[in-house]
């Protein structure tokens, strides 16, 4: 089945249940409530198979011209409604139209922790405590850091933006962007009492830090201080990551991209970006303008169950699904899991940065993804010519089992070519139809 033909299809599922009931996120209290699964409620975003069929288009369905924006040169638009119609049904009514390829609602996204009674980390530690916490130990990172230390590798942490001034990321930091107000300064703005996700992007970005101290940090700001974004401003933020300045010749892009983010609505948009990246479909690997592919790695979600979280369950050759592990390797009764996430890694009391050049703790799969993030860097840090989906296929062929039903967990030593924990290279098959999803909280 054609990609147009499988999102009219979703779209046709979508619109069989209550359309106008997901045009804006349901409240819900500070600790507790469902991933957003809302959209900006007079926004489109379209794909045209020709730029010059735009103004024909935008008339016919009522969308105001000029465009609120354009991805790049590309025939994707952003418009705003015009006739107050829903996005949804909006996106709908246009499925079926051979000039577009598809379209789609502006959809929310949000940091994992917003959900689960996870969304604010609890101040502590110090640089001591931050580098030999139980992770370090389980992933064994002393000895892997002896083989690679990420050297000569960028990684983009998307996210609420950094603490540009934290000791710990002192000399790691190269240039990145604010994509939320519109400016080069990714700084962590609000603070920890008023806004949920403060501190968000600043934890992440040292625990990528930690597992890859040579590797440089990108910081791209895609969500606002109560963790929350769109899937526009996020594909605006991958592009930027992968290659800055705009130029291909000019080697300034990340290879690996962190996304500690997530929407339970599969989208077009974000499926394409992924596909970009991945640079494996080309017939030429010289036109790729991202040399060997530049790896994502996502969050898989805190949901405790197995319901798929995007862009982590999309099925992209470069693309990492993480679930989170706890300190006696055994996968966190908040992760989301499934057959769809690719790898685990440790996300439960870890301890990392946080702003105003102060430690805390905080659970969640945002904190086991840039645990893969760093250790792709290593690999990618010794290995620099291997495709992106070959580094996928490396990082995650050489986990380790854990004791649960889960993803094994990534494994630094055995991917830089150490011998395996378990002396095998191929995680056991599992039977996820066995498996009884964790009662969620």
């Amino acid at each position: 089945m054609c990609r147009k033909s499988v999102w009219r299809l979703m779209l046709s599922l979508l619109l069989a249940g209550s359309v106008l009931g997901l045009a804006a996120p349901a409240a819900a209290d500070d600790d507790d409530h469902e991933p957003l699964a809302g959209y900006i409620a007079d926004e489109i975003i379209i794909k045209l198979f020709h730029h010059s069929d735009l103004t024909a288009v935008a008339n016919q369905y009522r969308l105001n011209l000029p465009p609120l924006d354009q991805f790049g040169a590309r025939p994707i638009y952003r418009l705003r409604i015009g006739d107050g119609m829903d996005a949804q049904v909006k996106a709908a009514a246009m499925a079926s139209d051979s000039r577009i390829e598809y379209a789609e609602p502006n959809y929310l996204l949000e940091t994992p922790e917003a959900q689960r009674g996870r969304r604010r980390w609890v101040i502590g530690g110090n640089a001591g405590v931050f580098a030999t916490q139980w992770s370090t130990t389980v992933l064994r990172l002393s000895e892997a850091h002896a083989i690679s230390r990420g050297a000569g590798v960028t990684v983009a942490v998307l996210d609420t933006g950094v603490d540009l001034s934290h000791p710990a990321l002192a000399g790691r930091l190269v240039g990145g962007f604010d994509f939320v107000d519109g400016d080069s300064v990714p700084q962590e703005v609000g603070n920890q009492t008023d806004h949920p996700a403060y501190g968000h992007g600043t934890h992440v970005a040292g625990i990528v830090a930690l597992v890859a101290p040579d590797a440089h940090i990108m910081p791209v700001r895609v969500l606002d201080a109560d963790g929350v974004g769109n899937i526009w401003v996020l594909a605006e933020g991958l592009r930027f990551a992968a290659d800055p300045d705009g130029n291909p010749a000019t080697n300034d892009g990340a290879q690996v991209i962190n996304l500690s983010l997530g929407t339970l609505r599969r989208t077009a948009l974000i499926e394409d970006m992924l596909e970009a990246l991945a640079c494996d479909d080309d017939d030429d690997d010289d036109n790729c303008p991202y040399g060997n592919g530049v790896v994502v790695v996502a969050a898989a979600g805190n949901s405790g169950d197995a319901t798929p979280h995007y862009p982590a369950a999309e099925q992209a050759s470069n693309l990492l699904a993480v679930a989170a592990t706890t300190a006696t390797d055994t996968l966190a009764d908040f992760s989301t899991r499934g057959p769809w996430v690719t790898i685990s890694a440790p996300g439960d009391q870890i301890v990392s940065t946080v702003p105003g050049g102060q430690y805390g703790t905080w659970s969640g799969t945002s904190m086991a993804a840039p645990h893969v993030a760093g250790v792709v860097a290593l690999v990618r840090a010794q290995r620099p010519s291997l495709p992106a989906n070959q580094v996928v296929q490396h990082v995650a062929a050489t986990a380790q089992p854990i004791a649960s039903p889960a993803p094994a967990r990534v494994s630094p030593l055995a991917a830089l070519g150490s011998q395996p924990e378990n002396g095998q290279y191929a995680p056991p098959a599992m039977n996820w139809q066995l498996f009884v999803p964790l009662t969620t909280r």
